[in-house]
């Protein structure tokens, strides 16, 4: 059977490789780790990344903690940032990256939350809302992004994208 790239294809599955790629050796060379706290990308960064070969040497860990309850319980997220922001939230981003970056000793860690629907979306929180979270060594950024609804599979694969280009520019 054959499967008809069409342009999206082209860029999530090739511009996805080459960014991860770059990732890797930049990593390996610079002899870091990395660790990874997914919420609404459910594993895809981390997928991404372990698709390349020799991701061992640099890929520590990658926790997906979708729920709020797994956010407290794993990432010692603490339950009142939860009930005060919400789980998509600039500090709940903040408080994920901090903390997978200690459970996998790393020195450095990316951290996502996000809508990124059909559902759940609100007039403050809308679908498409994401946060990623970057600490390396002692600096941490967390940025906010706003997607177009085009459907789940759309957002997420858009924020891994946009995830690899923050890890790569932090890397040089």
């Amino acid at each position: 059977r054959i499967v008809r790239c069409t342009s999206s294809c082209f860029i999530y599955g090739y511009y996805m490789k080459k960014l991860s790629q770059k990732i890797v050796r930049l990593l390996r060379n610079k002899k870091l780790k990395i660790s990874f706290a997914e919420s609404c990308t459910g594993g895809l960064l981390s997928s991404t990344i372990t698709s390349i070969s020799g991701s061992s040497k640099v890929f520590s860990l990658g926790l997906i903690a979708y729920s709020n309850q797994s956010k407290i319980d794993l990432l010692k997220v603490p339950k009142k940032t939860i009930r005060k922001y919400g789980a998509v939230s600039k500090q709940v981003c903040l408080a994920m990256v901090k903390n997978v970056s200690k459970i996998g000793k790393t020195s450095m860690s990316v951290s996502i939350t996000g809508i990124a629907g059909p559902s759940g979306g609100t007039r403050k929180k809308p679908i498409g809302l994401v946060y990623v979270g970057i600490k390396k060594g002692n600096k941490i950024i967390v940025k906010k992004y706003l997607f177009k609804n085009r459907g789940r599979s759309y957002i997420q694969k858009t924020i891994i994208n946009k995830s690899l280009g923050v890890i790569l520019s932090t890397l040089k």
